[in-house]
């Protein structure tokens, strides 16, 4: 389930949102100042922050400040009832991916999270680190202190499942249809092989993984 945080220090509002967003299928927590909003970014990993302007303390162009100096990527969609155009533009350039002036309607705001959602769905990903190792899919290569590590495509493709996917749960069903050529029929024990394959060149101690976990009775979850 897609989980949205909205930063917002109207209780009426605040409320609205999660009963509308939820209803629609949304998994919603509010919280009711900037500080908060932080706290809850960094803690736990959401797909969208709802990020009202007028804060108490630290309004929303500094929690987006700061989220992003904390090189925290959650989307960002400021609800604001500003309407100067410099405002909008700097909470862009604080690394805001859309804004909602006030008052808006449920429909609107929900078709501009679909938009945001979208868009990081499609967005490739370039560059990703975790630990001392730098993994590059548009060159199809992975390095460790500088050090080329030689993975085979199906193994890119799974690390690419996990970092795109980082702290989440994903069952051999999920990865199977995120790395495996589509109808390509797939055990569990196939999928076992390749990530114990994976662990042995990514995992400093392959046995005692630090990055891709298993959950029993579940799958694999990526931490870092």
């Amino acid at each position: 389930m897609t989980r949205i945080l909205v930063v917002e220090d109207e209780p009426d509002i605040a409320l609205g949102l999660r009963d509308d967003l939820t209803r629609n299928g949304y998994d919603v927590e509010t919280v009711a100042d900037g500080e908060a909003g932080v706290d809850r970014a960094a803690s736990e990993r959401w797909d969208l922050i709802l990020l009202d302007v007028m804060l108490p303390g630290k309004d929303g162009f500094e929690v987006c400040r700061e989220l992003r100096r904390r090189r925290i990527t959650t989307p960002v969609i400021l609800l604001t009832a500003k309407t100067h155009e410099a405002e909008k533009i700097l909470g862009l350039e604080l690394g805001a991916d859309d804004y909602v002036t006030k008052p808006f309607s449920p429909r609107e705001l929900r078709a501009r999270i679909k938009a945001v959602l979208r868009r990081g769905e499609d967005e490739a990903i370039a560059i990703e680190r975790f630990g001392d190792i730098e993994v590059d899919f548009d060159r199809a290569e992975a390095r460790r202190s500088g050090a080329i590590i030689e993975l085979t495509a199906l193994e890119l493709r799974l690390l690419k499942a996990f970092l795109s996917r980082r702290g989440r749960v994903l069952s051999r069903e999920q990865l199977i249809a995120l790395a495996w050529e589509s109808g390509t029929n797939v055990s569990d024990r196939v999928v076992d092989t390749h990530i114990l394959n994976l662990r042995k060149k990514v995992e400093r101690h392959p046995s005692e993984p630090e990055f891709i976990r298993g959950v029993r009775g579940i799958g694999y979850r990526f931490d870092g």
